[in-house]
């Protein structure tokens, strides 16, 4: 059986992460050190479709191709790729209270709400809908 996930990152904060920016907060970059080395950090199966679509409109620069990137991402020790199953995806559409329609932060809403995990994040959406009580949160530029 492996570790249980402490927490669910999002799209930017996987980037923010890899590629040591420092909009991601010292408070941020301990727990998810920490976090990987006793645990495991979940990354909805969004987030690489995300990365690529970013990548592929030019408002990211990763440095390398996109695929080797997020293979590379993905490879780090404790860091899992979260599949994205039917209950996900439907849950996704049924999030309680309300919350933008966009797909990808739905999903990776729906991942954490799944996994019952805190969701890392700078988005200001998410960490409005988390102050509503509708998913647990942690700001990622702390």
């Amino acid at each position: 059986m492996g570790r249980e996930p402490v927490i669910v990152i999002d799209t930017h904060v996987l980037i923010w992460a890899v590629q040591d920016d420092p909009r991601l907060g010292s408070k941020a970059r301990q727990i998810i050190d920490h976090t990987t080395s006793h645990s495991r950090i979940l990354v909805s199966a969004i987030t690489p479709w995300e990365i690529a679509m970013l990548a592929e409109m030019g408002r990211i620069a990763l440095g390398d191709d996109v695929g080797r990137w997020i293979d590379r991402a993905l490879a780090l020790p404790g860091v899992q790729l979260a599949p994205l199953g039917a209950t996900i995806a439907v849950s996704s559409v049924r999030l309680p209270g309300n919350f933008h329609a966009d797909p990808a932060d739905r999903m990776i809403v729906a991942t954490a709400r799944f996994h019952q995990v805190p969701l890392m994040t700078a988005d200001q959406a998410i960490l409005d809908y988390g102050t509503k009580g509708h998913v647990n949160v942690l700001r990622a530029d702390a």
